[in-house]
């Protein structure tokens, strides 16, 4: 079963209720939005999002997709706006359940084909465990979808420590995608939030958690980071070195470059020669056919492009299936 683990499902009740709730704070957030992106950018995105629509939200129409990508089975995870990284305890812990349901609710109309994730309010640890719960036990996703930050929380926070754990006891997948950088105006021009942005938070979240120790002290956890992991496992060996030299890089017990075998990683890197790099430094185990469907920076034909990209058949198989259906296997059923 051919199975793409990154594509997204757009909640419109959900932000609706979000913008009647609390329009000042959703306004403020739009401001930065535009401070993070651009007014071209912003200008460009907004249609681009529009004309999806049918494909974020429409299962007929996701499924005529996968059909025509040659992909059986798809991992259905909220788009990212949705996450609301700013917002208060009360309404995120109610918007990431709300979002729970949603995401179970779309997938459940073709629960043969369709896999969904959920989402837990990041910036809120103390609330997190709950959430995971409401998504893994009570709706029956295969896990949660996490930013690489929020707010004051970085993934090395100790105050994660318990979501960590419950995440590895019930095997629930934890997908790492970013929403925004923290480079802001500096990137606001010539889409350079996107294009650099997204693999620079993915690279500085990764570290977070290599460093702080967090997979030695769960080593079950089931990290899936889209975009390849961004910037990282291209530049490993700079990490390494540090962890060689620096006291203050030598929080987790092995070489960076180590741990990248226990992280799993999506192929939406747009270029063979980064996919096999990324296949070299983390085993041809650890990497997953991901689309980021359906937006317009995903692959277009996400199988051709692993096919395409010089590989062996026996390890096109397990990016294309064997791997996913491993990684599905190791989590606790609802």
């Amino acid at each position: 079963m051919t199975t793409d683990v990154h594509a997204h499902v757009l909640l419109p009740s959900l932000q609706a209720e979000v913008e009647r709730r609390v329009p000042d704070l959703v306004r403020e957030a739009a401001a930065l939005e535009l401070t993070r992106n651009g007014a071209e950018s912003l200008a460009v995105s907004g249609p681009m999002v529009g004309a999806r629509i049918p494909q974020l939200t429409s299962v007929p129409v996701r499924l005529a997709d996968m059909d025509a990508q040659g992909v059986d089975v798809q991992w259905v995870s909220a788009s990212p706006n949705h996450f609301y990284p700013w917002a208060p305890e009360g309404l995120a812990v109610w918007a990431a359940n709300e979002a729970n349901r949603l995401v179970a609710e779309h997938v459940a109309q073709a629960p043969e084909r369709l896999i969904g994730l959920g989402l837990v309010p990041l910036q809120h640890p103390e609330r997190i465990v709950e959430c995971l719960d409401d998504a893994v036990l009570g709706r029956g996703l295969a896990g949660v979808e996490i930013s690489s930050f929020a707010g004051d929380v970085e993934l090395s926070d100790e105050r994660l420590e318990p979501f960590w754990a419950r995440a590895a006891e019930l095997g629930a997948v934890v997908f790492l995608h970013p929403f925004g950088c923290s480079l802001d105006e500096r990137l606001d021009r010539f889409y350079l939030s996107n294009t650099v942005g997204q693999p620079a938070e993915n690279a500085v979240a990764l570290s977070h958690l290599i460093f702080a120790g967090v997979l030695d002290r769960h080593p079950q956890l089931t990290i899936v980071a889209a975009h390849g992991g961004g910037y990282l496992p291209l530049s490993i060996g700079r990490s390494d070195r540090a962890w060689t030299v620096r006291p203050e890089a030598q929080r987790c017990a092995h070489a960076p470059s180590t741990y990248l075998s226990k992280i799993w990683f999506d192929t939406v890197v747009h270029d063979p020669d980064a996919l096999r790099r990324l296949i070299e430094v983390a085993g041809e185990s650890r990497v997953l056919l991901g689309s980021d469907y359906p937006f317009d920076m995903g692959l277009d034909d996400p199988v051709e492009f692993v096919r395409g990209s010089g590989l062996e058949a026996a390890v096109v198989d397990r990016i294309l299936e064997e791997n996913a259906a491993q990684l599905l296997g190791r989590r606790v059923r609802a």
